[in-house]
């Protein structure tokens, strides 16, 4: 047990840098990711060879490697789907050789399912905290964004409230659950403009150029001479920001949510669960 122990301790210790990292710099660095994959899987390696007698002892150093491969899938749907950064995918998967902490192939199957599940709820609670804490902080600037976004989608809002009306009325008559449905479409395009208007407004900040750095998100396309550097989900590269910075003083960028404090309350539930037997049992 205390090599599970000692996984813990370092992958939290990882989780708690890059936390901090992410806070203050909205960035978590390749060298805190890269150093978990390689101490964890080099761990599991040794402790394996040195503590057991055959192949089967490999268990430990195994389990590492199927965490690692199928955090690998998960942290890749997550970043090409959008949801993550590249530093969130990447240290979602170095936590994947964290996380098989007992010697059952089911068990840690369950723990990887718990664990995205928690990681789904406690970030939507906390993405939704953190977005109230940036609308009292740019009130004003995000009660004229809202305003004109509401104007931009009002038809659309229109429409939806409609269609909202009759599946809740088709529900009241027939059906429960689809008055569920219709509650849902009701409140859908009063969050897209509540979200939208708070990226607009609360996440788009003024820097300059001197301070740009790889995978910054450009707010809109910049024109550098003939060339276009666009506004993409990767972010800038080295290449682009040295044109920026040789033509233009400032730049708009647009600031993400420092979302790494996730993972470390969903790593702390998680083992906390696991070692109260309170982990959910799907296999």
């Amino acid at each position: 047990m205390i090599e599970v122990w000692f996984l813990i301790a370092v992958g939290l210790i990882a989780v708690i840098f890059a936390s901090i990292q992410d806070l203050k710099k909205r960035e978590v660095t390749n060298w805190i990711s890269f150093s978990l994959i390689v101490f964890a899987l080099g761990f599991r390696f040794f402790y394996s060879l040195f503590s057991g007698e055959s192949f089967q002892d490999l268990n430990f150093f195994y389990y590492g490697l199927i965490g690692l491969g199928i955090f690998l899938v998960i942290g890749h749907l997550f970043y090409y789907g959008r949801v993550f950064a590249g530093g969130d995918a990447k240290l979602m998967i170095a936590l994947g050789i964290v996380l098989p902490l007992s010697n059952s192939f089911n068990e840690n199957l369950n723990l990887f399912v718990v664990f995205l599940f928690l990681f789904l709820v406690v970030g939507s609670i906390y993405g939704i905290l953190w977005s109230f804490v940036l609308v009292v902080k740019h009130w004003k600037n995000f009660v004229k964004e809202y305003k004109k976004q509401f104007i931009l989608y009002k038809g659309l809002m229109n429409s939806f409230f409609v269609l909202a009306l009759l599946v809740i009325i088709i529900g009241i008559v027939f059906d429960m659950l689809v008055l569920y449905l219709g509650l849902v479409l009701f409140l859908l395009p009063v969050v897209y403009i509540y979200a939208k208007a708070i990226d607009e407004s609360c996440m788009v900040k003024k820097i300059k150029s001197s301070k740009l750095v790889e995978g910054d998100w450009i707010y809109n396309d910049i024109q550098v001479g003939r060339k276009t550097i666009k506004a993409k989900w990767e972010g800038v590269s080295m290449k682009d920001i040295l044109a920026i910075k040789k033509n233009k003083k400032f730049v708009l960028v647009r600031e993400g949510i420092p979302f790494v404090p996730v993972f470390f309350f969903t790593f702390l539930i998680l083992v906390f669960m696991w070692f109260s037997g309170s982990v959910v049992g799907f296999f």
